[in-house]
């Protein structure tokens, strides 16, 4: 094919995958020395005989990309949310690396990971999430079913805001304003950046629609760039902690509770032998109390959509803030200053 018919994402692909790496995570597992058979009803049953000793083995493998020339990394939270397992970058066939996890922010499903080795390494320039349009043409980039590397789907930006409950095992995160693509997105794809027409990247990509066509998500890179830039600055996330328990209300919970509004945030313990305001935490400070309703913060409302936990996630660590509260009857405003989450 002649360059002038070239597709345009060749060359986005040229500028992409040097700096798109695949996370393989690792445990030490028993040993398997071999199997024994137990019949029961008439059936045999296999079972493995595991030996005393361990063995480093793969379990599992997600993608992600490095952002700049000494090494640091983005990725989805849930790629390196095992604690006790070990993580490597490969970079290419030749270049394998040890990766430390600096953070991890499973509010917004982003983690920042740290390779040492060859320098300059190959990165991504960030584009601007705040500017992407509907229809885009985008291009999703990662390693799918952790064995085809650098593997690329084309598409478009299918929507924008948009908002998930996402699963990892058992445990179910909530997360809003995401870009929505139909750019293929597979398992293993997850930490790999989707990128625009300049090869810069827009967003990370985070989930897929089971049951669906090419309906895929990709966390807006904006997000991304705040936790890298505290990482670099502090070495950890700062996240803003006001010490409080509470459910946002609606208005089937306001109904079956008989409260006067459904919208807000209702202090209360979710379960007994719980305490619904911590000791010594900011809410404590300001004289907040259970079954409070925190209505506004500056002035913005509290709602399903704009939750409690995203306007704070927005907020400094050691910020003053004003919230409306519903104490019984009585509108009132409390003034608290919030602190950095341990």
């Amino acid at each position: 094919m002649s360059k002038k018919y070239a597709s345009p994402f060749v060359e986005v692909a040229k500028k992409v995958c040097p700096a798109v790496i695949t996370i393989v995570i690792s445990r030490y597992l028993p040993k398997i020395e071999g199997f024994y058979f137990f019949p029961f009803g008439g059936e045999e049953f296999i079972f493995p005989k595991f030996k005393d000793e361990k063995e480093k083995t793969r379990v599992g493998g997600g993608s992600g990309f490095i952002v700049s020339e000494d090494g640091f990394v983005l990725t989805c939270a849930h790629v390196v949310s095992d604690p006790e397992a070990d993580y490597t970058v490969i970079v290419s066939p030749e270049e394998k690396y040890p990766a430390q996890i600096l953070a991890r922010d499973p509010l917004i499903d982003v983690a920042v990971l740290k390779i040492e080795g060859k320098k300059p390494f190959p990165y991504l320039e960030f584009g601007n999430s705040d500017k992407i349009e509907l229809g885009e043409q985008v291009l999703a980039v990662g390693n799918p079913l952790g064995e085809f590397e650098d593997t690329l789907s084309a598409g478009i930006v299918s929507g924008l805001s948009r908002k998930i409950t996402a699963f990892s095992g058992k445990r179910g995160t909530t997360l809003r304003g995401l870009i929505q693509t139909d750019a293929a997105i597979n398992p293993g794809n997850s930490g790999g950046p989707l990128v625009n027409m300049e090869g810069k990247v827009i967003g990370i990509n985070t989930a897929m629609v089971f049951g669906a066509e090419n309906i895929g998500f990709a966390i807006p890179i904006n997000y991304a760039k705040k936790i890298l830039e505290e990482v670099r600055l502090y070495g950890k996330i700062k996240r803003p902690f006001l010490g409080i328990r509470y459910i946002i209300l609606n208005e089937e919970i306001s109904k079956f509770q008989k409260l006067p509004v459904n919208y807000g945030a209702l202090i209360v313990r979710e379960r007994f032998g719980e305490l619904a305001i911590l000791e010594g935490s900011p809410a404590e400070k300001a004289g907040l109390k259970e079954y409070d309703i925190i209505l506004e913060v500056n002035g913005e409302k509290i709602t399903e959509d704009r939750t409690l936990a995203d306007i704070l996630a927005e907020k400094k660590a050691d910020q003053e803030i004003e919230l409306l509260v519903l104490r019984g009857k009585e509108e009132i405003k409390l003034k608290v200053k919030l602190e950095e989450k341990e």
